[in-house]
């Protein structure tokens, strides 16, 4: 109901309320005069009509179209189980409106919240993926957004680089034509990653999702773009101490991480004998372990056991 248009006609017509009850012997009849006019203040006069309502009661057959239906409150999805299920709309003091022409009604969801389940049972699931790119590109000439044809081009390969990251937001196709848009207006000759880098909020919208897409903007511009060494080792300090940085002096032996070395040592037998504390590692006769004939080793057992343990 309109509320607002209440409250004006009540100030309106307050003088004349005023001499309806103004002859009322006690509160309970002026309340019950007052009571009589309720059919005029709830009534289709003081309705205001709004989507659901111009659909059900159009004489012409129309589409209904709830865009992102999970951006709205509970509340909302108790008028649609209805609307779904029975197509009319229950309102209070005025009562239930029945559909004219049934609608073709469309919901659309970004699953940014779970929808009920009273409501899902209600509708047909169809889930979409993004348009292929001759179809996106169709979609931002169609727009007219200013943008050079080969940019244009480039652009949608790009964003459709940047959907294939892990990102809380993927950009839409609003957002690839927002884009577009904005390096028109800059008067953009070329998409580089510094351009692209600068204007990358207008597509991300989560600081997580910048950093990870600047990170791949370079490589997305341009596949074989190196990233620099952030260690500093690709080049020569130039300091005289005979240490050459610009060395890979990782084994060329195709053993990129190390498994195979880690494999060989858990081998039996892979300690020496300068390993066992011995001396020499060459592990021939002159540093073999002496040999320990048995009555020696019965003798040294012996004394052992005769030893008292200390009290």
């Amino acid at each position: 109901m309109g509320h607002g248009k209440q409250m004006l006609y009540t100030q309106i017509l307050r003088e004349k309320i005023g001499q309806i009850v103004e002859d009322a012997s006690d509160l309970n009849e002026a309340v019950e005069r007052i009571a009589k006019q309720d059919s005029i203040f709830f009534s289709e006069r003081f309705l205001s009509p709004r989507p659901l309502l111009d659909a059900i009661t159009s004489e012409e057959p129309v589409v209904l179209l709830i865009d992102e239906v999970d951006r709205a409150d509970e509340a909302l999805e108790a008028v649609l189980l209805e609307l779904l299920s029975e197509f009319q709309i229950s309102i209070p003091e005025v009562g239930t409106i029945t559909a004219k022409h049934l609608p073709y009604v469309v919901l659309t969801s970004n699953n940014t919240r779970d929808l009920s389940a009273a409501l899902k049972r209600r509708c047909l699931h169809l889930f979409l993926d993004y348009p292929e790119s001759e179809r996106e590109l169709a979609i931002i000439r169609s727009k007219d957004t200013g943008l050079a044809e080969s940019l244009a081009v480039r652009l949608v390969e790009i964003v459709r680089g940047l959907r294939e990251l892990e990102l809380r937001k993927s950009p839409s196709i609003s957002e690839t034509i927002d884009w577009a848009r904005t390096l028109a207006v800059l008067g953009i000759e070329e998409l580089t990653a510094d351009v692209l880098s600068a204007t990358l909020n207008v597509v991300v919208k989560y600081e997580r999702d910048l950093d990870k897409a600047r990170k791949a903007i370079p490589h997305l511009v341009d596949p074989n773009a190196t990233v620099p060494d952030s260690l500093g080792h690709g080049h020569g300090h130039g300091h005289g101490h005979g240490s050459d940085h610009g060395t890979d002096h990782r084994p060329d032996d195709g053993d990129v991480d190390g498994r195979a070395k880690r494999a060989a040592k858990d081998l039996p037998g892979r300690h020496d004998a300068a390993y066992q504390g011995i001396a020499g590692s060459s592990g021939d006769a002159s540093t073999a372990p002496k040999k320990v004939s048995a009555g020696q080793g019965e003798r040294s057992f012996a004394a052992r056991s005769a030893r008292k343990r200390p009290v």
